[in-house]
């Protein structure tokens, strides 16, 4: 399983640096983290995105999150119900006469330009790994010139919403 994890912290310096070196005192690899300051001015919030691991290896992670000073609250996301995005910047080779096709490719993963030069446009789009996977492929063979990512951001979806979208998942009744 690939555990994703969701850290609240006082928002101090030195807090992220202590953080990752626990990971890195333990062997533990990140595959993506993402930190910013939350709805309060004095606390950030990580979404850890860690490499795969067994259940044992996981928990010991977040015995050694909790023993942290700055940490206030971890959350394990990997199974629980969540609202998850990413970002990327993706700048292509575009000459003006491929500028159409390249628009056309964007429009069905939501995605836009975001800054147009002379030979290139810049593309942003969001949405879950596999998506923003998808549209990298279709745009290699026009020339990816940069590509940034953000990583995973996530949040846990609220338990009521979880149980309306069961409950409207049950009550649907499909034709044969």
């Amino acid at each position: 399983m690939t555990p994703v994890l969701s850290v609240l912290v006082h928002n101090k310096p030195g807090v992220l640096n202590r953080i990752t070196a626990l990971f890195m005192r333990k062997g533990f690899n990140i595959q993506s983290l993402t930190v910013c300051i939350t709805e309060s001015p004095d606390v950030s919030r990580m979404t850890l995105v860690m490499s795969e691991m067994d259940e044992a290896a996981l928990e010991q992670v977040m015995k050694q999150l909790h023993k942290q000073i700055d940490v206030l609250k971890v959350t394990d996301l990997t199974e629980a119900p969540m609202v998850s995005r990413e970002l990327a910047l993706i700048q292509v080779n575009s000459p003006i006469a491929q500028r159409a096709i390249i628009t056309s490719l964007i429009d069905p993963f939501r995605a836009s330009i975001v800054d147009v030069g002379r030979d290139t446009v810049t593309v942003q789009v969001t949405g879950d790994a596999e998506k923003i996977e998808a549209l990298i492929s279709l745009l290699r063979p026009y020339g990816i010139r940069e590509l940034a990512r953000t990583g995973l951001t996530a949040l846990p979806r609220e338990a009521s919403a979880v149980s309306e979208l069961r409950r409207l998942n049950e009550s649907q009744v499909l034709p044969i």
